[in-house]
């Protein structure tokens, strides 16, 4: 007797699942990551460390030849451990989109960075998309990591990926899990990961194959749930740093030390979760492609949401404050911002991280090198930046480089910085991060 079309296709779904979850089990489905940036080459490594064949695939030639060479171009990714998992054959490197082909699973972690009218640029996601369609095989498992608005994997991705007749929940599998945020910790596999599948299905074999390379999980009811929590995640980080930094200001005001006042408030009896002043939001790093877009589908669909939008206000405001008490304080020691020389210390957005995106340390320079200052800096992570069409690259701290700068400008506190040294060859310190609060001295100024 012949079985109905439909039961035919849910005989064929419900096997194409069984299919890749045995794969994902045994270690035998071929994973691929798209998007070969901090967030994606972090995935690849601890895809390939747990045992599965990985093809990393990115449109950089010079990303893939690096990790073709075992070269890493993180700065918390260690040569050593890239170099052993691409000798051992459990991680390559590719340009071609038709590697796609034979991979049972891709996560795909291309950027979505704010374009100059401040909503995300999609062009990278929905061209890895479309790759991913042009080599779409029965039963594979499609993961989007990107940072987008609510709506965006059921909305737009999955259009693309159906438009040749091919069934999400029959003929592939569609979740979104959102790629976490890096503050400088080395590996990422203690950070829970969030999951939300177009179907229960497709939840569950993408919770299950986060399991298998040690990540912590939490299935959320649908995509538009995952997507949300990362603008949850950053709009809570937003809202308190414009917080502590509008504190930072009045505590200026009085003459009292916010860094007092905040060590103090953490032995307060209800719950307060410090978050540091100083020049950049969370720890110097700032999301605005995530909060722009925020504010724009809020808009969208009717609502304004004030709070987010004030904090980012405030937050943006944030370069310009600085370098005018820079000016301030350089005014002080009978000194004009023009034509002073002026060492920054840390350019990344985060201590010990690499990651120049959106940082509000080149914003400081920037408006810094506009007033006139002659603006050199030193970040043992970021070799080189461009500012204002000027490529600057990072220059070595030595006591005849400290005693010849108006002013060393401590923006990012990196664990690598000998601050002793730092106080003891300056004539003038800024601390904008509270590096030097267990330092002394009358050269010390905090900002």
């Amino acid at each position: 007797m012949e079985l109905p079309k439909q039961a035919l296709v849910t005989t064929r779904t419900k096997r194409q699942g069984r299919e890749l979850e045995r794969k994902i089990r045994d270690r035998s489905a071929k994973l691929g990551v798209l998007g070969l940036g901090y967030s994606g080459l972090h995935l690849a490594l601890e895809m390939a460390h747990s045992g599965f064949h990985v093809t990393a695939i990115d449109i950089d030639s010079a990303k893939v030849e690096s990790l073709k060479g075992g070269v890493s171009f993180v700065t918390d990714v260690q040569n050593e451990e890239l170099y052993s998992a691409v000798v051992g054959g459990t991680l390559r490197a590719t340009q071609s989109f038709a590697a796609m082909e034979l991979l049972d699973a891709i996560s795909i972690c291309v950027p979505t960075p704010r374009r100059t009218t401040r909503d995300a640029d999609l062009s990278y996601l929905l061209a890895g998309v479309e790759a991913v369609h042009n080599h779409l095989t029965p039963g594979k498992l499609v993961i989007i990591e990107s940072t987008i608005s609510p709506g965006t994997t059921r909305d737009t991705v999955l259009p693309i990926l159906q438009k040749s007749g091919r069934q999400v929940g029959r003929d592939f599998f569609l979740a979104y899990s959102p790629k976490p945020r890096h503050f400088g910790t080395p590996m990422t596999r203690d950070i829970t990961k969030v999951i939300g599948g177009m179907s229960p299905r497709c939840a569950a074999l993408a919770d299950l194959l986060y399991q298998q390379f040690g990540k912590r999980t939490i299935q959320v009811s649908s995509l538009e749930s995952a997507e949300m929590v990362k603008f949850m995640e950053t709009t809570f980080r937003s809202v308190n740093s414009a917080l502590a930094n509008e504190m930072a200001t009045l505590c200026s005001k009085f003459g009292v030390d916010i860094w007092e006042v905040i060590e103090a408030a953490k032995f307060t009896p209800f719950e307060f979760m410090p978050i540091d002043p100083g020049p950049g939001t969370g720890q110097g790093q700032r999301n605005c492609t995530a909060l722009s877009n925020l504010s724009g589908i809020s808009r969208m669909n009717g609502f304004k949401p004030l709070l987010v939008e004030i904090a980012e206000l405030v937050n943006s405001q944030l370069p310009a404050m600085t370098s005018s008490r820079i000016a301030d304080v350089l005014s002080k020691n009978q000194k004009s911002i023009n034509g002073s020389h002026i060492l920054a210390l840390g350019i990344a957005q985060t201590r010990d991280g690499h990651d120049v995106r959106e940082s509000l340390s080149l914003e400081i320079l920037k408006s810094l090198h506009e007033k006139g200052a002659i603006v050199t800096y030193s970040d043992p992570h970021v070799l080189s930046i461009d500012l204002n069409r000027t490529t600057l690259r990072s220059i070595e701290i030595t006591p005849s480089v400290l005693s010849d700068t108006d002013c060393v400008l401590i923006l990012t506190d990196h664990s690598a910085f000998d601050y002793r040294a730092i106080v003891a060859n300056s004539r003038l310190v800024l601390d904008c991060r509270n590096a030097l609060r267990r330092q002394r001295g009358d050269n010390i100024v905090a900002v």
